[in-house]
């Protein structure tokens, strides 16, 4: 028997902690998107944590900006960005409000409207590559900026919100380092998933951008 998750959504002072107590707590926990078309609902199964001016991998490292404004305000916002020109990622900012500790979202297992999923995933071979990386989660759940500082503890009839879901046992949870982070961050095992899970994306260690003559 499937063990029904809780759908209580989470309180804000969840995310009033330090970005490394928060986020192997968010593994397991559901990410609720309410869209036009219907409901996608998905178990996380896959995030890192970054440590604002303490952490040279963060946004918010070199101080505040338009683009990283929210990472700076209360517990519990989403922080959406768009990188590359092409996608966009999901973050939830925790930590005392001025601090902007974030976690990314980098992946989960669709379990309520995949085929809502699969729409915005044409490319997805099979349904646990739907959300199988930061940007494919977003693309599924039809996340982009226009969803930047929504308040995530407002609950599902919001259009984004985390719910506490169904949590990994102790043993199930690994940590190690970020993915693509490099510099002074490439070690810290700040990236936690969910040992085995099949929608968890596979490490991929910083590759420095070479300049073009």
């Amino acid at each position: 028997m499937i063990e029904s998750p809780d759908r209580t959504p989470l309180p804000r002072d969840f995310f009033d902690r330090p970005v490394l107590e928060v986020a192997p707590e968010l593994l397991g926990c559901t990410l609720a998107r309410l869209t036009d078309d219907g409901p996608i609902e998905l178990r996380l199964t896959e995030v890192e944590a970054y440590a604002g001016d303490l952490d040279p991998g963060s946004h918010a490292y070199r101080g505040r900006t338009a683009r990283n404004a929210v990472m700076f305000g209360p517990p519990g916002h989403a922080y959406v960005y768009f990188t590359y020109g092409m996608w966009h990622c999901l973050n939830v900012v925790c930590g005392p409000e001025g601090r902007a500790s974030g976690i990314l979202l980098r992946a989960g297992e669709i379990r309520v409207g995949a085929d809502l999923a699969r729409n915005r995933r044409i490319s997805a071979r099979y349904e646990r590559e739907l959300a199988k990386g930061p940007a494919r989660l977003a693309t599924a759940l039809d996340v982009d900026r226009a969803l930047n500082g929504t308040d995530l503890c407002a609950g599902p009839e919001t259009p984004l919100s985390l719910l506490r879901g169904t949590a990994p046992g102790p043993d199930q949870v690994r940590s190690g380092p970020r993915t693509g982070v490099g510099g002074d961050g490439t070690h810290q095992p700040w990236r936690f998933w969910i040992d085995g899970d099949p929608t968890v994306s596979p490490y991929r260690a910083h590759a420095p951008r070479r300049r073009t003559t």
